[in-house]
């Protein structure tokens, strides 16, 4: 999708759809269909409110969509707006969108910010997933360009946010295209053929473990999920050298299936078990994001990547494995896989001495008790890195909701025969998680993400398509660039 800022009068803007976001309240003049609408109160600006008249000026249709009130505008709802708009671009068939933020619908948003967030909700609204299926007689084509209009005076700093958004939906389109593809397409071997194209691409450091060099390396935990399937296991490291310094160290779960293994999940809605890899696609997309725009500082990328099935070979309940840390694991629910396989690559990052560490998984049901599919369990060891990541989360609009771990928690994880097991039952599952990875974090600040509610939605909403969100891009993102200074 190309973007574009230009500064031009709306009444003089060419295009099949012009969308402006519009605060409640505060409609401005556009076009004499859309006055009339206003004005007998059918349209009113409030969240989420649309109201599309066809044009009889240069624009063929014109579009309102509404933020709220001008109190409560934040970076979320025009990304949310913005979202709407695209999503409504691609349902009437139009390959370009004109879009405009109406002045009063700005609230304390600066011109870098709008561009910046207008351009990653355009990227979400507009997105659809079609490689799989046969083409139709009649196909609504891709929303293929997007063009800002800003005021003359914002233009500098609309171009540089942008940029930002630009290279944000990238990172968030590659994301979501890699969710949605099944486990006979995605499998680890594919992930790491990925991470191989982006290195390629962007000439970043890029190493692939195979299962002679997992195991050479003593990742007995890894080992013992991808046992069970034919599928042999990656371990993908992406190196990003931008800066100096030590790294930031972003480790994605790397499920690309996940039946559950022996201890099988009900076969209502497994199908959507591709989406354990999301944690994975997720560091993905943020590689994408630091090719674009070379940020300065070091990041480096840890995927653990295999797939748990059940088989004659498959790991049982019972069994103990040694990690990469060398500690023991009782494996007591073989569904508990994600813990595996990252405390395997929190293992392995101790040799990159990061400045920090943030890993992303789906790990577990009992977060989507908690929270449901409005925020992020947030976990970690280090108060200070923890408030650091909550905020990058508040500006990304990928909100996290810290969970304690407190020592007491430890108890559920004690094991009569190893070091630790890897679950502690149903009480305080995502905290027994959590804690789990803890014992294998060591000298390094880390927080540890629960995406589990958020990583993709079962029903299409008014901003959103039904299925995967990209969700840690667009955060992974906002905290490196702080990091960064940029």
């Amino acid at each position: 999708m190309k973007t574009l800022v230009l500064n031009k009068p709306l009444a003089s803007v060419e295009t099949p759809l012009l969308a402006v976001l519009v605060a409640q309240g505060s409609v401005p003049k556009i076009e004499e269909n859309l006055q009339r609408a206003i004005a007998s109160g059918d349209y009113k600006g409030k969240k989420d409110e649309t109201l599309l008249v066809y044009g009889s000026g240069t624009a063929e249709r014109v579009l309102l969509v509404g933020v709220g009130k001008v109190s409560e505008i934040t970076r979320t709802s025009i990304r949310r707006a913005a979202a709407i708009a695209a999503k409504r671009a691609r349902s009437l068939g139009t390959k370009t969108l004109a879009l405009a933020i109406a002045k009063e619908a700005r609230g304390s948003l600066g011109a870098a910010e709008l561009a910046q967030v207008a351009i990653e909700g355009t990227a979400q609204g507009g997105w659809q997933f079609t490689e799989l299926k046969k083409q139709p007689e009649d196909p609504k084509p891709e929303l293929e360009s997007v063009e800002l209009i800003v005021d003359a005076g914002d233009k500098d700093e609309a171009e540089a946010g942008r940029r930002i958004g630009d290279a944000i939906a990238a990172g968030y389109l590659l994301t979501r295209n890699l969710q949605m593809q099944p486990g006979n397409v995605c499998t680890p071997r594919y992930l790491a053929e990925q991470a191989k194209k982006l290195a390629e691409q962007h000439q970043f450091g890029v190493t692939i473990l195979d299962l002679a060099q997992i195991k050479k390396e003593g990742m007995g935990a890894l080992l013992a999920v991808a046992q069970g399937s034919a599928e042999e296991p990656r371990f993908i490291v992406l190196e990003y050298s931008g800066g100096t310094g030590a790294p930031i160290a972003l480790i994605g779960k790397g499920v690309t299936f996940d039946s559950g293994g022996i201890s099988i999940k009900p076969a209502l809605n497994m199908e959507d078990m591709k989406f354990d890899k999301s944690g994975a696609t997720a560091v993905l997309g943020t590689f994408e994001v630091l090719g674009r725009l070379k940020p300065k500082i070091n990041v480096v990328g840890l995927i653990p990547a295999t797939e748990n099935l059940p088989s004659g070979t498959a790991i049982k309940p019972g069994d103990v494995v040694k990690s990469h840390l060398g500690k023991t694991i009782e494996i007591i629910n073989t569904d508990a896989e994600g813990r595996l396989i990252l405390c395997d690559a929190l293992s392995y990052a101790r040799r990159f001495k990061p400045a920090a560490a943030i890993d992303a998984a789906t790990l577990t049901g009992a977060v989507v008790i908690a929270l449901g599919h409005h925020a992020i369990g947030m976990l970690g060891n280090d108060e200070v890195l923890l408030a650091e990541v909550r905020d990058a989360g508040e500006r990304a609009g990928e909100r996290c909701w810290p969970l304690p771990l407190w020592d007491d928690y430890r108890e559920l994880l004690k094991s009569d025969v190893a070091d630790i097991k890897n679950s502690g039952g149903r009480a305080a599952g995502t905290i027994a998680g959590a804690w789990f990875l803890r014992e294998f974090v060591d000298s390094f600040p880390w927080v540890h993400l629960d995406i589990a509610g958020t990583a993709y939605l079962e029903g299409e909403g008014v901003s959103h398509a039904k299925g995967p969100t990209a969700i840690g891009v667009r955060l992974f993102t906002e905290f490196l660039l702080k990091r960064a200074g940029a």
